[in-house]
């Protein structure tokens, strides 16, 4: 699949990443400058003069506009040309795309199609965020040198853990247990629950209860690259498709943002989002470094596989474990296409 789902809001950075210093980034496959305006709001230009193609980020910010390092053409925040010191008149064709952007959550957004569209299509909302007893980590990113459809399929697919994962999230069942799968006009879930076994290493000292416990693995993937992954932990015997949150229920939620910045990398962005210990710093700590270290075992296979598929030279073998993923990839063929149609 060689285009992207470009009517749809991607990270682009993390918020405390820009400020009044041009940021050059490229995000699929098109080069952006991002920067803050005097009332620190973000503003996102296409990242190229329109006389030379000079990137604009190796200019300066000028008040709320950006200046061109070569000839001084300057542009505002919607992409007109408003001073051309060289000319006397500013050149009338002189504009770069402007692009919405939005804070939310620690996170840069970026809409990178028609930006009318940006207007009736908010950015994912978090369930609970801002609630009592609930804390969100601050935003963790990796480049992993991978075409991000890799990711995605990998985040649809619980059965990894078992190999990727040993010492973090395996646990008894994840290699062989069935996996449900559902499909809807936002995207795909895969998802099972693990019953009456040991919490996974991760999970062992987080949970508030002793004891085996009913887990559920929620792998969801929303079009075109929007991740939650879902565990919830109860007592054995108190969990499966009916259960009702009880004062021992614990739920971790890993959001995962993936940008594509060309076919061949990406930019990996996520949040944790956890029920318990609201106001354990320390604990934030280690559930943080514990996810990353997680994704960098990831980013080892995944990298691994973007060259393997990338440069095969025999057949491949599918598994049945792939049926949610295709499911995905299928469902965001038919919204490129159709975004292709006049």
């Amino acid at each position: 699949m060689s285009q992207f789902l470009k009517n749809a809001w991607y990270v682009a950075a993390l918020s405390t990443e820009i400020g009044r210093a041009p940021k050059a980034v490229r995000l699929l496959g098109e080069a952006v400058v991002l920067y803050r305006m005097q009332s620190g709001l973000p503003a996102a230009l296409e990242d190229a003069c329109p006389h030379r193609k000079l990137p604009l980020s190796m200019g300066r910010i000028k008040g709320d506009a950006i200046e061109c390092g070569y000839h001084g053409l300057t542009f505002d925040c919607a992409g007109k040309c408003i001073d051309a010191a060289t000319q006397t008149r500013i050149p009338p064709f002189a504009k770069v795309r402007a692009y919405p952007v939005q804070d939310k959550y620690g996170l840069l957004w970026i809409w990178m199609g028609d930006a009318a569209l940006s207007e009736t299509s908010p950015v994912i909302e978090i369930d609970n965020h801002g609630q009592p007893g609930w804390h969100i980590t601050a935003g963790d990113q990796l480049q992993v040198n991978s075409n991000y459809l890799w990711l995605v399929d990998n985040l649809l697919d619980p059965s990894h853990v078992a190999w990727v994962h040993r010492g973090s999230f395996a646990g008894a069942g994840t290699d062989s247990t069935p996996l449900q799968i559902q499909a809807d006009e936002r995207g795909v879930v895969c998802s099972r629950w693990l019953l009456n076994q040991a919490p996974p290493p991760f999970y062992a000292p987080l949970v508030k209860f002793s004891g085996p416990a009913d887990r559920l693995q929620h792998y969801e993937v929303r079009y075109p690259s929007l991740a939650i992954n879902m565990g919830i932990y109860t007592p054995a015997g108190k969990g499966g498709p009916d259960m009702v949150d009880g004062p021992h229920t614990y739920r971790m939620v890993s959001y995962n943002f993936l940008t594509p910045i060309d076919e061949d990398h990406t930019h990996y962005f996520w949040l944790q989002h956890r029920n318990t210990d609201a106001d354990d710093a320390a604990l934030t700590e280690r559930i943080a470094a514990g996810a990353k270290a997680a994704f960098e075992e990831d980013k080892i296979v995944l990298e691994a596989v973007h060259r393997g598929m990338k440069n095969r030279s025999t057949q491949t073998t599918g598994l049945l474990l792939d049926a949610a993923a295709n499911r995905f990839r299928a469902g965001l063929a038919t919204l490129i296409e159709a975004q292709a149609q006049p």
